[in-house]
């Protein structure tokens, strides 16, 4: 039944396998885009089933193979999302065929399953963790596809389907089949087809169409079949044949269109063998359709055009465009036109073809309508990137192109493609480009670069361009010259041949491009006939009938409209007798009043308007309770659901705002009667309550996870365990990228790519370079050397270079900004607020910083391998393992600097060797400096495209992945939005999913602030279900805003789809009652913008401003603006500090911050006025620009319009929508400042300013009046002039006589007129006391006692003291010396007023128990008269086992009992030949320095006395004549080289070393002295060659030196060679290498013997782990110290000291927890003082060390022992009972004296205890029972009875019970005629065993003595 399983979840794939042909995960363009495919409805054929939500119990495949599944991957992935979620997937427990061979392969996939990896932390897959797994670990188990389980996929959606078949493993298995029986082939076309008709899932579509391309089941399987069809005998067979033919043909359509260039081949060879069946089949009297005849005849038209393109040559790559076809005007049809803007547009400036928005009547059809949006939309974004190109493309010859600005696009130079990066999107890539011409760019508020914008880069002057968007922008980076992109699919083909050394012009237009593409693909989808409302909005019929739900009639209920609107509806439905009958809706008689529903006429006609029209269009001019209405119009759907929601499946209604505040505040207002069922999809939500709304919280919720369809689960499962496996490889190359362009590379990682020739060259150095002679012993890196940074040419540049300015430098620097100032108020800057409406919350990228420094982190871990010299650690040799000697190469700071500079313009230019003149470079040293790094740069390309080959296919691998996860995550989210009542979404939102909404098909749409929404957006979010539409918003305020004037102008493009239908005359409501503004603030907008706009009654009770004369006025001025350096924007200081006083000056009204706003219109004045605004005075107070504040209101406004300049542009100020929103934004109070006189060149400016001036409410300066004095007035025209008020009121003073008497000294102020909170701060002067003294405080300060010191007698003592005035003498402490004296004879040391002390503090000197004297406080000698012992500080004085005095003291040896550890230097010499620096003991521990050991490779990193890992790298002891062929670490294979060196040096004389060898610095013509003193005997010969040692410079006599380093000698020890001079050890000579080698290699045997082998280690950790678990009462004494012993041994890589230490530790805690056993043997009054002794060697014990040394061994031994023996003592003292007298008790205290000392127990000392204790035995018995342990042997032997048969009497009185032990009869006992004995072998309850007789633990009958005789215990009593 194997061929019946169903599809199983796949694991990890192996990356390297090609699913996809010769374009391997590169995804072709949407056949929307590719200009002549067929539109997708024709493309594929198959009905597509209703959507069903499979639930867990019908999946078919179970639990246990699901497990086993995973086995390979490491671990369960149910169990890890149970650990990371909190609960398991409830799974069926049916259906567990194949149970028994499934736990089989559990057992065997256990290991694998345990062997589970550290889970690594990663934003980017926040919901479904799966390990990181190779996929070479496990070979992944593959499941077949069975008939059944395929035929059950035709019941499932089409979703459901493909999304199945493309995570799963058995697909690719079936179609690999050479053979397959027709009736399974037919069920795998009819299942692919349906597959590929899924709309959603083009990504799994492609995914599975990949494997099917290149399938053996399309290459053999299908064309078998179809020419088997030929010679069919069954007729009833052959009549089914049409059916599977139209499948058949339906698959190669949509293969041919997606692959056109691979599959092209395998689809014609099919293609042409069909027509020749359909014939046979036709002539055998089948009836063929004729649909599939022209389908076929389609495809065949399509197969011959790809295979002529191919014989052209022009068919290569998949992401080919088919054949165009042309509409009947020749104008290329909309539906298949490319996004992006295409070649001939860039370079040709071909204009394209444009229709103008009809808003004065109807479309000639929908076909036209839609036509025209998609155009103008698109020509919107792609006209100002095409502008701007052409521009850019005539000024390249121009010199100043760096600092010229263009209108439309912005220039980024020199763009370099770093890296790619792994996000949740897909593959992004981190972009570097040049800062330089950027300076003076603000980033953190400028507009370049949001998140969404598009750049278009190219190398070749536009000849090919990438198009990529903005993924990620962080500011830091930015200021680096780094941003994250996407490139479009486009685009990542030609990525694969890009390196980081590319340089590209990067041209950015500021469009929000993501938008505006999902918009345009809707329009490209959406389908004529489903447009909804065409009647209207196509035909402008103003004919607008009710909604179609409403036909059924519509009855509803308005008891939640009417009722208190903070209740609920559902609790006021249930309340019994309020509930008012329903309504007809489309009675207007019938409804309630407009009292009642708290509505004016407007609004109730508004409300009446929406509910019973299918599109309704409400104006809300500012003030008018636009959202408040709307909120109504919700509440009454959300109360009467059961009207519209009509049908079975359950549709959500669809808020769309523009705004993100918008949508916050309208679905917090929906909150209030409806608190579930909400989702919100937009930008980040400043609300706290609809944070749990988001689809980020939702998808996180327990119960929409255990709710999620299964084959949704198993494809995430599978495609992230895919993604991560890609990562991680990606990951590492993507690094190694990365740090190419930090600094120089090592010249090992370029060998590869260097010609051997060259590389010979480029070791061997310079042959006649003097410089390079001088410097060749540091062992710089060749290739800096090469490069002009070696140590030599870099000195030399230097000297010789003049002197760098380095304070200019410095300035240059620091040019960039600094933080802002932190006490300054916040504003929020506009680049978050454009990027937070672009953002959608779910595609945010949060990197935590710890990540990002881990990445970092990493970078630089891998810089330090690769480079030779980074850029952020300058200087050479810093990766390479090279150390900088102390004074070496010390480099001032401009010197680092200038390398640094240098190293940077070399690495980013671009000319490069080619590898033809490469070629013909014999030596490359003898090439200039500028020719080197061509050369170098050609070497480093080379490796670049190595590197970015090998990850290439990975790369690919996870973008196709992650698409595919996107995909997952819409039908995540659409299961989400099928579930809501309400879904929120901002107009970015709406425009990303489109396609989700499309499927979720909201009946009932409203658009909020929909005057400011583009036509084509509010298109693009409706779907063919929708029923009802309501646009609420007003387009007499802000319009759409489009990029490019001319399309809004002249073809109005910045009309709303609101506006039009308002301008065709639709109908529509317009509120006229403004709720808002005081009537003087609303005569600006009436009749000037509105004609008849009326004023609320509540807008006539406001109170009028204080502090000023007018409610509203506008000052003049004329003082002109300035503009911004960066962008279009401008300021006006003047109007700035203006703006600002007045504001500081309505804060001292007494106005809160929260009362007042400050608008502007441009955003350069924001941040103008914020450096004027300390948060200090204005906290709380809102500053805003005009356009990002509609729909806002205050109580007092502040506007600045900053325009004013001589020729009068006043920009957007003359834009009626603007200046609406600006001058409706008060409700109280409105002051404006600006230049009206050139506004009033602005035809409506010039009425507004005539109204004004009628009411005197203009002028050059501001009145303010007194609040405190009335009648005077301050006439403030500019900021300067506010000083006159300085407190807010007037120049006079303020005059308030205060609560204390005093006059205020401040001005005059407003504010607290009570003067309550005023701190006077004048002398106090107020008289405290009877004595006249006057209060010393400041006057606001409350009056505290007196405190002058008078003289006062105190009456107790009768002293006379100085007390403060106010105390009386009674409470006073008289200070005057205690006179008493105290029991012990001294003085009292107290104060007389003071009870005498308790404790004499006099110092005495007293004698210590331990027989020192000692200083101490008298009080305290009490306590050793009782016995107590105090802390003795004496030295301790004893020497110690290593000869070395105690260097504790008396108490801290515990009186001599353990003494200190020895705190001296070691200083022995150790192997490596270190001095020990661990302190004083007998065994000296591994070395912990580190280690000296070093190769011209590399340098140990371990410490010294660890195993030394040999190099692996090839030795490179090589000269002219000979050369080393082994590996570093091993043995030279060569002699050394005696042909004498032919060099110079840098005098000029010859080097006196030999050939291959370091120069020696030292010459035989100017050291002569030096060179020729004799050591070995033969230095002064004329023709001598010398060596010099690289550790210490000495240099020696080769042929000396050789003997002395090869002569064996008679030593024994293995040590090191060392300098016969200076006796530094031999480390790092080449010639001698095989000698130090030799010498290395035995030392590692001496260490691998000290640290013991791993076997052996775990050996004695296995065995000491066994002897402690046997130490059952260590167990239960001292659990704590047993655990930390096991803890110990479990851990891992302890040494043998380790385990040593371990053993002494078991030894010593078991002989203790023996000691505190016993203890229950002593006497009750004896067992405290042993047990103190026995608690300081357990603290002694607990004491942290790392070994026992000698000294603590012995000590410890010794205390155990006088331990063991007191115990024993003490024990026989007790059996005595009181019978010991005479001679015995002398004894017996002689002996306890000796034990109980607090000196150390001497060998002497337990020879006298021991011989004592023999004689006390036979008194003294330990048994208790009244007799000797002689007399007890003898009996117990004389009975014969094995252990267990000895028993006593409740009284202790003993006897024995004979045969098998076990009591069979009763009996008394003879002493005390107690019973005895028992029955049935059972012991009576009131007896017990006699344990103390035989030593048995147990009866001998019974289990546990049957089971276990324990012989030990007995032989050892015996």
């Amino acid at each position: 039944m194997e061929d019946r399983r169903p599809c199983p979840e796949v694991g990890p794939r192996n990356p390297r396998i090609n699913h996809r042909g010769p374009m391997d995960g590169e995804l072709p363009p949407r056949a929307r885009n590719q200009a002549n495919n067929p539109p997708a409805n024709n493309l594929r054929g198959g009905a597509s089933q209703p959507g069903r939500h499979p639930r867990a119990n019908n999946h078919p495949f179970p639990h246990r193979q699901r497990e086993e599944r995973f086995g390979a991957m490491g671990r369960n992935p149910h169990q890890g999302r149970r650990n990371q979620e909190g609960h398991t997937n409830d799974e069926p427990r049916g259906q567990r065929h194949g149970q028994e061979n499934d736990n089989r392969r559990r057992n065997g996939n256990q290991e694998g399953r345990n062997r589970r990896p550290p889970p690594r932390s990663d934003e980017n897959f926040q919901q479904w963790r799966t390990p990181q797994q190779k996929p070479a670990e496990q070979p992944q188990q593959v499941k077949k596809l069975g008939y059944k389980f395929l035929e059950s996929l035709l019941q499932k959606d089409s979703s459901e389907v493909v999304i199945t078949l493309a995570t799963c493993s058995g697909l690719k298995e079936l179609l690999s089949h050479s053979f397959m029986k027709s009736s399974l082939l037919e069920l795998v076309c009819q299942v692919v087809r349906k597959a590929c008709s899924s709309r959603m899932d083009r990504h799994s579509v492609l995914h599975v169409l990949g494997m099917l391309k290149n399938s053996k089941f399309l290459k053999v399987c299908l064309p078998a079949y179809v020419v088997g069809m030929i010679t069919e005998p069954l007729p009833e067979v052959r009549n089914q044949y049409p059916e599977h033919i139209s499948n058949i043909i339906s698959l190669l359509q949509d293969l041919v269109s997606v692959f056109p260039a691979s599959s092209v081949q395998e689809t014609s060879m099919l293609i042409s063998l069909l027509p020749a069946s359909l014939n046979a089949l036709r002539a055998s009297g089948v009836n063929i359709k004729e649909e599939t005849e022209k389908n076929l005849e389609k495809v065949q038209t399509i197969i011959e055009h790809l295979q002529e393109k191919r014989r052209e040559g022009t068919l290569r790559v998949d992401t080919y465009t088919l054949v165009q076809p042309k509409a009947e005007d020749h104008v290329e049809s909309y539906r298949t036109m490319p996004i992006y803007p295409t070649y001939n547009e860039v370079h040709l400036d071909e204009r394209p073809f444009l229709r103008p928005n009809i808003i004065s009547g109807k479309y000639d059809s929908t076909a036209v309508y839609l036509d025209t949006h998609f155009r103008l939309l698109r020509e919107d974004f792609v006209r100002p990137l095409r502008e701007g190109i052409l521009e850019l493309l005539q000024s390249f010859e121009d010199q100043g192109l760096r600092k010229r600005k263009f209108d439309d696009i912005r220039i980024y130079f020199d763009t370099r493609i770093i890296t790619p990066m792994c996000s949740s999107t897909g593959i992004v890539y981190k972009v570097q480009f040049d800062t330089k011409p950027l300076k003076f760019v603000r980033w953190q508020n400028s507009k370049r670069l949001l998140y969404g914008s598009l750049v278009c880069m190219s190398k070749d002057n536009f000849e090919t361009f990438l198009f990529a968007t903005v993924s990620n922008r962080e500011q830091e980076d930015l200021c680096r010259g780094i941003v994250q992109l996407s490139f479009n699919e486009q685009s990542q083909q030609l990525l694969a041949d890009v390196q980081p050394s590319d340089s590209f012009l990067m041209v950015e237009t500021t469009a929000y491009f993501e938008a505006y593409r999902h918009v345009l693909e809707g329009l490209q989808e959406v389908q004529e006939e489903d447009v909804p409302f065409q009647r209207n909005i196509v035909e402008c019929n103003s004919d607008v009938r009710e909604p179609r739900y409403l036909l059924m009639g519509g009855r509803y209920d308005f008891t939640p409209l009417i009722k208190n609107p903070s209740a609920t509806w559902e609790s006021l439905r249930n309340a019994k007798g309020l509930r008012c009958p329903s309504v007809n809706v489309l009675d207007p008689c019938q409804w309630p009043s407009k009292e009642a529903l708290r509505l004016d006429d407007s609004q109730m006609e508004a409300l009446q308007f929406a509910l019973t029209r299918e599109l309704a269009i409400i104006q809300g001019p500012p003030g008018t309770g636009k959202t408040y209405v709307g909120l109504k119009i919700v509440q009454a759907l959300l109360t009467n659901e059961p009207v519209w929601q009509i049908s079975v499946q359950k549709f959500p209604i669809l808020v769309v705002c523009y705004t993100n505040h918008a949508l916050d505040q309208f679905l917090e207002g929906i909150y209030k009667c409806q608190k579930t069922s909400i989702v919100r999809v937009g930008g980040r939500s400043n609300s706290e309550i609809l944070k749990q709304f988001t689809l980020r919280e939702l998808r996180n919720k327990r119960e929409f996870r255990h709710n999620l369809p299964m084959h949704l689960r198993r494809a995430y499962m599978s495609i992230m365990t895919e993604m991560k496996e890609s990562e991680q490889e990606l990951h590492e190359g993507a690094q190694t990228l990365e740090c190419t362009m930090r600094g120089v590379l090592q010249e090992q990682h370029l060998e590869k790519f260097i010609s051997p020739q060259h590389w010979k060259s480029l070791m061997n150095g310079p042959n006649q370079d003097s410089e390079w002679v001088c410097f060749q012993h540091r062992k710089h890196s060749m290739m800096l050397e090469f490069l002009g940074l070696g140590v030599g040419s870099f000195t030399q540049s230097v000297a010789s270079a003049a002197p760098e300015n380095t304070a200019q430098a410095e300035r240059e620097e620091e040019e960039e900004e600094g933080e802002e100032d932190g006490s300054l108020i916040e504003i929020a800057e506009e680049a978050d607020l454009i990027q937070a409406d672009r953002m959608i919350e779910e595609e945010e990228v949060v990197r935590p910083r710890r990540r990002k420094k881990e990445e970092n982190g990493a970078v630089q871990e891998l810089a330090k391998v690769l480079l030779a010299m980074r850029l952020d650690n300058y200087g050479p040799g810093t990766a390479a393992g090279q150390e900088q000697a102390a004074g070496e190469w010390e480099t001032q700071r401009s010197q680092k600097k200038r390398m640094k500079k240098k190293v940077k313009v070399e690495l980013r230019k671009l000319n490069t060797m080619t590898e033809a003149e490469a070629s013909k470079i014999q030596d490359v040293w003898q090439l200039d400096l500028n020719s080197r790094w061509q050369l170098y740069r050609l070497w480093l390309q080379m490796y670049q495209a190595d590197t970015r080959r090998k990850i290439l296919n990975y790369e690919r691998q996870y973008r196709t992945s992650a698409e595919r996860m996107a995909e997952l995550r819409l039908q995540e989210d659409l299961h989400i939005l099928k579930d809501a009542q309400i879904v929120g979404m901002t107009t970015t939102g709406a425009a990303k999913y489109h396609q989700i909404l499309q499927k979720v098909e909201p009946r009932i749409v409203i658009v909020e602030e929909a005057a400011e929404v583009l036509e084509a957006h509010t298109i693009a979010t409706l779907s063919k279900a929708c029923q009802h539409l309501i646009l609420i918003g007003d387009h007499q305020q802000l319009r759409p805003s489009a990029n490019v004037y001319d399309l809004a102008k002249n073809f109005n493009l910045e009309v709303s789809l609101f506006e039009r239908l308002v301008k065709v005359n639709i109908p529509f409501v317009r509120l006229n009652y403004q709720h808002r503004m005081r009537p003087e603030i609303a005569r600006l907008l009436t009749p000037h913008i509105y004609q008849d706009l009326e004023n609320h009654p509540s807008v006539l009770k406001y109170e009028k401003i204080k502090g000023v004369s007018s409610n509203l006025f506008f000052v003049e001025h004329t003082f002109p603006e300035q503009e911004i350096q960066e962008g279009k924007s401008h300021q006006n200081q003047h109007e700035a500090r203006f703006v600002v006083e007045l504001c500081k000056y309505f804060l001292c009204q007494e106005y809160l911050p929260s009362q007042i706003t400050i608008l502007t219109t441009y955003t350069g004045q924001l941040f103008c006025l914020r450096k004027l605004m300390p948060a200090k005075t204005f906290a709380g107070v809102k500053v805003h620009v005009v356009d990002k504040y509609q729909g806002e209101e205050n109580d007092i406004i502040l506007l600045s319009l900053v325009r004013s300049n001589q020729e009068g542009k006043v920009g957007f100020l003359q834009i009626s929508n603007r200046i609406c929103v600006a001058l409706s934004r008060a409700k109280k109070g409105m002051y404006c400042i600006g230049n009206m006189q050139m506004l009033a060149k602005v035809p409506l400016w010039s009425k507004i300013i005539h109204t004004l001036r009628e009411n005197d409410q203009i002028g050059c300066a501001l009145r303010l009046c007194c609040q405190n004095h009335p009648d005077t007035h301050t006439l403030v025209s500019k900021a300067s002039d506010f000083q006159k008020v300085p407190e807010g009121g007037c120049s006079l003073p303020c005059e308030f006589r205060l609560g204390c008497g005093h006059v205020c000294t401040r001005a005059c102020h407003p504010y607290d007129s009570s003067h309550k909170e005023f701190q006077c701060m004048k002398p106090c002067q107020k008289v405290i006391c009877q004595d006249g003294h006057r209060c010393p405080l400041v006057c606001f300060q409350e009056c505290q006692p007196c405190q002058v010191k008078v003289p006062k007698t105190i009456l107790r003592c009768g002293h006379i003291q100085m007390v403060p005035c106010s105390v009386p003498e009674s409470d006073f402490c008289c200070q005057e010396p205690c006179p008493k004296v105290l029991k012990c004879g001294h003085r009292c040391s107290h104060p007389c007023g003071e009870d005498c002390v308790w404790l004499c503090s006099e110092m005495v000197t007293v004698e210590l128990r331990c027989g020192h004297r000692q200083q101490m406080e008298c009080g305290h000698t009490g306590g050793l008269r009782h016995g107590l012992t105090g802390q003795c500080a004496s030295k301790c004085g004893s020497t110690l086992d290593c000869g070395h005095p105690c260097p504790g003291s008396c108490h801290s040896c515990f009186e001599g009992r353990f003494h200190e550890r020895c705190q001296q230097p070691c200083k022995r010499l150790l192997i490596c030949s270190h001095q020990c620096q661990e302190p004083c003991t007998g065994e000296c521990p591994p070395c912990q320095r580190p280690c000296q050991n070093r190769c011209v490779h590399s340098q140990c990193k371990k410490k010294c006395g660890e195993l030394c890992t040999p190099c692996m790298e090839p030795c490179i002891w090589r000269c002219r004549h000979y050369q080393c062929t082994r590996l570093c670490s091993e043995p030279c294979n060569r002699p050394p080289c005696y042909v004498p060196c032919t060099k110079l040096l840098a005098c000029g004389h010859p080097c006196i070393g030999l050939c291959g060898e370091p120069c020696p610095k030292k010459c035989r013509v100017c050291h002569q002295e030096e060179v020729t003193q004799i050591f070995f005997g033969s230095e002064d010969e004329p023709d001598a060659r010398f060596v010099q040692l690289e550790d210490c410079s000495h240099i020696f006599e080769v042929q000396a030196l050789d003997r002395y380093m090869n002569e064996q000698g008679d030593e024994v020890a293995i040590k090191l060679k060392v300098c016969p001079i200076c006796q530094v050890p031999i480390r790092k000579n080449l010639r001698y290498g095989t000698s130090l080698k030799q010498c290395l290699e035995e030392i590692e045997v001496v260490k691998e013997k000290i640290l013991g082998s791993a076997g052996e280690i775990a050996v004695s950790q296995e065995r000491l782990m066994a002897l402690l678990e046997g130490k059952n009462l260590l167990c239960q004494l001292l659990p704590e110290d047993f655990l930390k012993l096991k803890e110990k041994l479990a851990q891992k890589n302890l040494s043998v000291k380790d385990l040593g230490l371990v053993e002494n530790y078991i030894s010593f805690y078991d002989h203790l927890a023996g000691l505190y056993d016993s203890l229950k043997k002593v006497d009750v009054l004896e067992q405290k003082k042993v047990r103190t002794r026995l608690d300081q060697v357990h603290k002694w014990l607990a004491k942290k060390r790392l070994s026992f040394s000698s000294q603590e061994l012995d000590d410890l031994q010794s205390e155990i022992q006088r331990l063991r023996y007191l115990v024993n003592l003490l024990t026989r003292c007790k059996m005595a009972e009181g019978k010991v007298r005479g001679s015995v008790a002398e004894e017996i205290c002689t002996v306890r004296n000796i034990l109980e000392r607090t000196c150390k127990f001497t060998q002497k000392d337990a020879q006298l205890v021991q011989r004592k204790m023999e004689a006390l035995k036979a008194i003294l018995p330990c048994s208790g029972l009244g007799i000797s342990e002689e007399e007890r042997v003898q009996i117990v032997k004389a009975m014969g009875y094995p252990r267990g048969h000895w028993f006593k009497c409740p009284n202790g009185h003993i006897y024995v019970i004979g045969d098998c032990g076990g009591a069979m009869q009763r009996a008394t006992c003879p002493e005390c005629q107690e019973v005895i004995g028992g029955a049935n072998h059972t012991l009576e309850r009131s007896n017990r065993l006699a344990s103390e007789m035989d030593g048995a633990r147990h009866p001998a009958w019974s289990d546990t003595a049957n089971n276990l005789m324990n012989y030990e215990e007995l032989q050892r009593m015996m």
